[in-house]
């Protein structure tokens, strides 16, 4: 480091603004003397190698020597807090060591490892960070099996008079969103860990610890460096839970939750303010924190977009950075396959990130190459493993790199229904709470989620899948039959194979304990790349040409999640939902209805008239976009009903009985009979079915799921 630094640890391992805050440091030394201009403090976090294959390391190097010009070289501080060498064709190709060489390059001081950093195992990021980076990697509780960090805990560095310890805290969840096979040894015994206990008191423990030995150090300041996050889901050990439960930190800079964070205060447990500040992901902006000569400090966000280009710190690093391109370009641009369709990991209508918490059409073919090219029942991926976007055209090895950039290694297992179902419930316990990297996108499978229903998945102190104990969210779970082209409800008892790869099957990746070495058996053991298994399905299964079977984002119909509003649904939605429980079937002309051009429903109002289930009204309009009722959808389930061979049998208290049956039309009776019969649509507790009702889509996901359970037990 360029700074001098005393009272250091010995190595285990030999915008334009987006918004401020300013406050005292509360805990600083009062003797303490800040540099005349101040002390800046520089961070990144959650780069991912970047969203332009490593160029804003550029914008970060020429931002980094306008602070040195204005506040010296020696009052400023270039750190990183966690998963920059994975998530792009840098780190891929590389392991992650192009990274490191661009972030030695720009000169970066400090890191802290965020669960990316053990992508490529354990072995590899400890060479990392003894043999390759010239920065020193910090964490207090990253621990060896004995409780001993392995990396330095914390760094003193002394500006002038004036000494800041900076604190590395990396989070627990680490050991499931990484291998927990990374972090074990050979008989599965962790060898690694995080200071993971459940409750956060552990982590909360090890941080007190540290900063106490750092202020006894001398310390007259103490920053943290963290990749905890602010994601509900990784409580207790968020970075607001860190703050709350601890002392004398003045400021936290963060990571993990891709939180655009310039600037807030969080209270500690001696209701003092700490400052709180992140900046998002994929190098949009770089933090500066300044600590003022008068010891109060300011955090905000610049954007490298801003950052003055011409500089010669930012050529220098334009052009080593373009020496590591240069060794990947030809590799990278060589055209594998073309799309006729965009293929997704987002929303269609919102534009956010959805391939972790529903089903996306590139998570339907990433499952399929699997499950195809191994020859699997049943074939899935990971949500958190499927990256990026593929546009419509030419599809080129880096766009390919891009969605699996983890170099994970296929493999086929067998396992029971059980497992199977237990591992449904596991990736779905987030659903309609937050994004889940261990969402699975599956292929030969269908099931449906009910967010209404608490998860009871129970997971260990790693965050580990140890049981369900009560109701599950996942239900009507059916298997593909390859042969027939049917699917029939799993069997708990029975035996499937499964495609997927080794970080989920054989390390127990995003906490899949359900599987693992000792809970499967092996039968295709890492046979090819995960990058491979794609760009192979969609040469030698689809012609090179994805084709019109994955135009819908949203995917063709697999995953089920329903809904926990009560809006009323219309006409259009419910054909169209009816539709997708069919499969999708093609549909050689167009609907006659004059008002369904354009619309999103239009092939399924084609379906439904050549299948006689809509002959629309007597104007021969579809009405696609007007609410249906009860009774209206009940007929088209009777009618569906008949065209698929599925009956119930009349039982129980007649429909006769209910208090409004006289309000039910004469055209309505056979199909409200049927649903009645076969308990899809009951009377509420004062008797009645309300038949001319609007329907609303909780009550149109619970029936189509219903019925579909009827369908398969038909089968």
């Amino acid at each position: 480091m360029k700074k001098h630094t005393r009272k250091a640890l010995s190595l285990v391992l030999s915008l334009s603004v987006a918004g401020s805050l300013c406050m005292p440091a509360m805990a600083a030394d009062e003797s303490a003397e800040p540099a005349e201009d101040g002390i800046v403090v520089l961070y990144t976090n959650d780069v991912h190698c970047t969203s332009d294959d490593g160029m804003a390391y550029a914008a970060i190097a020429g931002y980094k020597a306008q602070m040195e010009e204005a506040y010296g070289a020696d009052h400023v501080t270039l750190v990183d807090n966690g998963d920059a060498i994975q998530g792009g064709i840098l780190g891929s190709m590389s392991n992650g060591s192009w990274i490191v060489d661009i972030m030695n390059a720009v000169g970066y001081d400090l890191a802290i490892p965020g669960n990316h950093e053990f992508d490529f195992k354990m072995s590899t990021f400890l060479d990392i960070a003894a043999n390759q980076a010239e920065y020193t990697y910090l964490s207090c509780n990253f621990v060896d099996a004995e409780g001993n960090p392995v990396l330095e805990p914390y760094s003193m560095v002394t500006y002038g008079a004036v000494d800041v310890a900076y604190v590395g805290i990396s989070t627990p969840e680490t050991l499931t969103k990484s291998a927990p096979a990374y972090f074990q040894n050979e008989a599965g015994e962790y060898i690694y860990g995080f200071c993971q206990g459940s409750d956060g008191q552990e982590l909360y423990d090890q941080v007190q610890d540290t900063v106490d030995a750092a202020r006894e150090a001398g310390a007259d300041y103490v920053v943290a460096l963290a990749h905890l996050g602010e994601d509900a889901q990784s409580s207790p050990w968020m970075s607001t839970e860190v703050i709350a439960n601890t002392t004398g930190i003045d400021v936290v800079l963060d990571g993990h939750s891709h939180t655009v964070e310039p600037s807030k205060t969080v209270a500690n447990a001696d209701g003092e303010d700490v400052l709180l500040s992140q900046t998002g992901t994929k190098a949009e902006s770089i933090g500066k924190l300044v600590i003022g000569s008068d010891g109060t400090m300011t955090t905000e966000l610049v954007a490298l977009a801003d950052v003055d280009t011409t500089t010669q710190a930012y050529t220098d690093a334009k052009t080593f950075i373009e020496g590591i391109q240069s060794e990947y370009k030809a590799k990278a641009e060589e055209v594998v396959a073309t799309s006729s369709v965009d293929l997704t990991i987002n929303d269609p209508a919102t534009g956010e990130r959805a391939v972790r918490s529903a089903e996306t059409n590139l998570g339907d073919l990433c499952a399929d190459a699997y499950r195809v090219m191994l020859g699997a029942d049943i074939g899935w991926v990971n949500g958190g493993g499927v990256r990026d976007n593929i546009a419509a055209g030419d599809i080129t090895y880096g766009d390919i790199i891009a969605v699996h950039p983890f170099g994970n290694l296929a493999c086929l297992v067998e396992v029971t229904g059980q497992q199977i179902l237990d591992a449904l419930e596991l990736g779905s316990m987030q659903v309609g709470v937050s994004e889940n990297g261990g969402f699975l996108q599956v292929s030969g499978l269908k099931y449906t989620i009910d967010p209404s229903i608490p998860t009871s998945v129970q997971l260990d102190d790693a965050g580990n899948f140890v049981s369900v104990t009560g109701a599950r969210r996942v239900s009507n779970v059916q298997v593909l039959d390859s042969e027939t082209g049917t699917y029939a409800p799993i069997d708990p008892t029975a035996t499937y194979t499964l495609a997927s790869h080794n970080y989920m099957l054989k390390d127990g990746g995003d906490g899949y304990a359900m599987f693992g070495a000792d809970n499967i058996t092996i039968l295709k053991d890492e046979v090819m790349v995960d990058n491979e298994v794609l760009i192979n399905y969609i040469k030698d299964e689809l012609g090179g040409v994805v084709g019109q079977q994955y135009a819908n984002p949203k995917g063709d119909g697999r995953i089920t999640i329903l809904s926990t509003s009560a809006e009323p649904i219309t006409r259009g939605e419910a054909y169209q939902a009816l539709y997708e429980l069919a499969g999708k079937p093609a549909v050689a002309d167009k609907a006659t209805f004059t008002d369904v051009t354009g619309k999103s429903y239009a092939d399924a109002a084609a379906w439904a008239e050549d299948n006689g289930l809509s002959k629309g009204n007597d104007k021969g309009l579809f009405e696609g976009d007007r609410a249906i009722t009860r009774a209206e959808l009940a007929t088209v389930l009777g009618r569906y009903a008949t065209l698929t061979g599925v009956t119930a049998e009349e039982g129980g208290m007649s429909m006769r009985e209910a208090s409004d049956y006289a309000q039910i039309p004469s055209w309505a009776l056979e199909g409200m009979s049927f649903c009645y019969n076969s308990n899809l649509m009951t009377t509420d507790s004062t008797g009645a079915l309300h038949p001319n009702s609007a329907v609303l889509n909780t009550e149109l996901n619970q029936m189509l799921a219903a019925f579909q359970a009827l369908s398969a037990s038909a089968a």
